[in-house]
């Protein structure tokens, strides 16, 4: 990535926050456009995602198997707090050097995965609950050379869906942020199909 990675996620942070905090309760078990996930679910997992993504940059390894149940008392603020601690823990340049023990990738690309689940999942809230988003445009920008890079794994892994045409005229979003929604398999105009 040729910006900092923790200037990428500070600008991104906050856009997912404030979508995040916007979600009513009533809205828990709502659909995404991640087939898998209610609302509640991609919260789960973002947060699991803002938490384990703190200990690679210290490249300490981490476990995905356990679902923990983040949203008790106050979910929402330990959201944006846990937020904040992961654009710190990748402050230090040293953060991207190496290998990652735990996932055994360029730390480099890890950074660039917790920007990615950040982004994208952070307009994957905002659609499903209609909250307005606003991605940070330089995130989207460095997203597509990472979307390219961990495309054919991702697709393998599920991680990813078959890329899809960028529909046009431009959708509700950026056209950009569109052309990196449909690099993951997912349709910009969701709930609408393609």
């Amino acid at each position: 990535m040729s910006t900092q990675t923790s200037d990428l996620l500070a600008a991104a942070a906050p856009r997912t926050v404030d979508v995040v905090r916007g979600i009513s309760d009533d809205q828990l078990d709502l659909p995404t456009p991640c087939q898998e996930y209610a609302v509640r679910d991609l919260l789960n997992h973002l947060f699991q995602v803002v938490v384990n993504f703190q200990d690679l940059a210290e490249k300490r390894q981490v476990e995905w198997a356990e679902k923990p149940d983040h949203l008790g008392d106050g979910w929402r603020d330990r959201f944006e707090a846990e937020t904040s601690r992961l654009v710190a823990a990748w402050s230090d340049p040293s953060t991207l050097e190496g290998v990652s023990p735990g996932m055994g990738m360029p730390q480099s690309v890890i950074g660039g995965m917790a920007l990615l689940d950040l982004t994208v999942h952070g307009w994957d809230l905002a659609v499903a609950t209609g909250l307005p988003y606003h991605p940070a445009p330089e995130a989207v920008a460095e997203l597509h050379g990472l979307v390219e890079q961990l495309g054919p794994t991702a697709r393998k892994m599920g991680v990813f869906a078959t890329p899809l045409p960028t529909p046009a005229p431009p959708p509700t979003p950026t056209p950009d942020l569109a052309h990196l929604l449909t690099k993951t398999g997912r349709t910009p105009t969701w709930p609408q199909t393609p």
